[in-house]
């Protein structure tokens, strides 16, 4: 007797195991996705008392009108200023981008993580030997990034009307927010088809984002190339005008561009291995170079495409920042309360003082995150079972470790002088003492190191003792820089603000040096390193 063997159709059986996907992805990330929504969510509304507090009156509004008219340079920054004359005007024109930004950077790393990082470490392709369909694991980062991303600006609605701005306003807000978040899952569904490993992946689709944003701020400087800004999906979330006469029909913009994203996404997942991308891998040299010989060399190699992005990023956003300084005070205001709210940002009793003060805060949040990248390194180079072939050898466990970790260490020291110095240039420049400025900044970004090295301890000592938590190194970078960046917005106490490590050093120029904090955030980070290189010693490897 024969038996005949048919196929299901492809239809019934390519989306099989996506719900229990799905509960995994949100078992895994039930730390992080939690706080990238409610923070993302919450932070807009927040704010409402505060710009009450900074504009109290029609006078100073005008004020801010007029001196973000007469500077590009904030147009470049935070977008067209439509309409500053109302909380919610002015929340869409300062905010807006930025958590368009921060929404697609979440969507990438979502996507990424459940599709691409699996394929890396083997488990796609153990799980699609079972009854797994082809485009489970795809359906269900999307969908888990999908939701977040509308669940988002669904929240952003609710407390933006809560906050009593106009319900109109509140929804053309959010659903740009959320449709910003859908585009870019649809960047990232096609980015992890192209790539071969995750970090191209991810590098692929947050280049993507960082045109969006130089796009979008290239057409809202320039009057001769506004047109620029309407092919950004950062761009649109802004152009749907919220609180300013909301223009609707541009959401049908992200609408297809989410849509057309993600079909292509599906349509190149069945022309791949698994493993594999789309776009084939360079084959190496058929023998290593002699500079490859040691841990350091190797490192190096592995760690140094990631840090020169950082580093032109830093440069650029230096420049940036320094360059609107001057005029920070004409856009802020004059009133007791905005100097009072602007020095708990920054410390300082000088408006641009504390403005400068913030940004080299943020060079060093930011660089932190450089710091959780590098060291993570160590935990994809051993689950790929790149580290136990060195182990074999004589290279020892520690040697190993540090190899990666001095670019970690020594990678967010120089990403924050790189930011303050260019910073300082641009600054000196516009207001004619490069000297003095570019020395003053100098001392500034010093005494932010040492918080960032508190993040990248805290990573290694995850790394040592629990390997398998590793990714909450993500979220102490998170919620560090979170806290510091919208804590003293919103007036939170003084409690959840130390969390953060980036609230203890002093915050120059301006303020008066304590060396205290300092000498503190250094024997934290050390202690950290100990355990953590301790615990590396100890554990098994993989």
């Amino acid at each position: 007797m024969t038996a005949t063997l048919t196929r299901a159709p492809a239809t019934n059986t390519a989306l099989v195991g996506t719900w229990h996907l799905t509960r995994l992805a949100l078992r895994r990330d039930r730390v992080i996705l939690p706080i990238w929504i409610v923070l993302l969510s919450i932070v807009p509304a927040a704010t409402v008392s505060s710009y009450d507090q900074f504009y109290p009156d029609a006078a100073s509004r005008a004020a801010l009108t007029a001196g973000a008219a007469a500077n590009p340079s904030f147009s470049l920054l935070y977008g067209p200023a439509f309409d500053l004359t109302t909380a919610g005007g002015f929340i869409a024109w300062r905010m807006g981008g930025f958590l368009a930004l921060l929404i697609g950077l979440m969507a990438v790393f979502t996507v990424t993580r459940h599709t691409r990082a699996e394929e890396d470490s083997g488990r796609a392709e153990l799980l699609a030997s079972t009854v797994v369909g082809r485009y489970a694991a795809l359906t269900a980062a999307v969908a888990v990034s999908g939701a977040a991303s509308v669940l988002i600006g669904l929240i952003q609605i609710g407390t933006m009307i809560s906050a009593k701005l106009p319900a109109d306003g509140a929804v053309a807000f959010g659903a740009g927010t959320a449709l910003a978040g859908l585009v870019f899952t649809g960047v990232a569904a096609v980015a992890v088809q192209v790539a071969e490993y995750s970090r191209t992946a991810n590098g692929i689709a947050t280049a993507v984002i960082g045109v969006a944003f130089l796009l979008r701020g290239a057409g809202d400087s320039t009057s001769d190339a506004h047109w620029l800004s309407w092919l950004s999906p950062i761009g649109w979330s802004q152009q749907v005008r919220p609180f300013a006469g909301e223009h609707w029909w541009v959401l049908l913009l992200p609408l297809a561009a989410a849509i057309v994203l993600g079909a292509i996404g599906y349509a190149l997942l069945p022309r791949r291995d698994v493993g594999t991308g789309i776009l084939p891998p360079r084959p190496g040299p058929p023998a290593a170079k002699p500079s490859l010989r040691t841990p350091f060399a190797l490192a190096w190699r592995l760690q140094r495409g990631p840090l020169v992005g950082w580093v032109v990023g830093f440069a650029v956003g230096g420049a940036l920042f320094g360059s609107i300084a001057s005029g920070i005070s004409g856009l802020v205001g004059d009133t007791e309360q905005t100097r009072q709210i602007f020095e708990r940002l920054g410390g300082s009793d000088a408006i641009v003082d504390a403005f400068l003060a913030t940004m080299v805060s943020l060079f060093a949040m930011l660089s932190a995150l450089y710091g959780v990248q590098a060291t993570l390194r160590m935990r994809t180079e051993e689950t790929g079972v790149r580290f136990e072939p060195l182990l074999a050898t004589r290279v020892g466990r520690l040697r190993l470790a540090a190899s990666h970790l001095v670019f970690a260490y020594v990678g967010t020291a120089l990403l924050v002088l790189v930011g303050g110095v260019f910073l300082g240039l641009s600054h000196g420049l516009r207001s004619g003492d490069v000297g003095g400025s570019v020395a003053d900044l100098l001392t500034a970004v010093l005494v932010q190191v040492p918080a960032t090295w508190v993040i990248v301890s805290v990573c290694t000592l995850l790394f040592g003792l629990l390997p398998r938590f590793t990714g909450l190194a993500w979220a102490a970078g998170a919620l560090g820089l979170l806290i510091s960046l919208f804590g003293p917005v919103v007036n939170a106490p003084q409690i959840v603000l130390d969390i953060s490590p980036f609230q203890h050093p002093p915050k120059l120029p301006g303020a008066a040096f304590t060396a205290t904090p300092i000498v503190w955030l250094l024997v934290v980070a050390a202690v950290c390193l100990v355990i953590g290189l301790g615990g590396w010693r100890r554990r098994d490897v993989g």
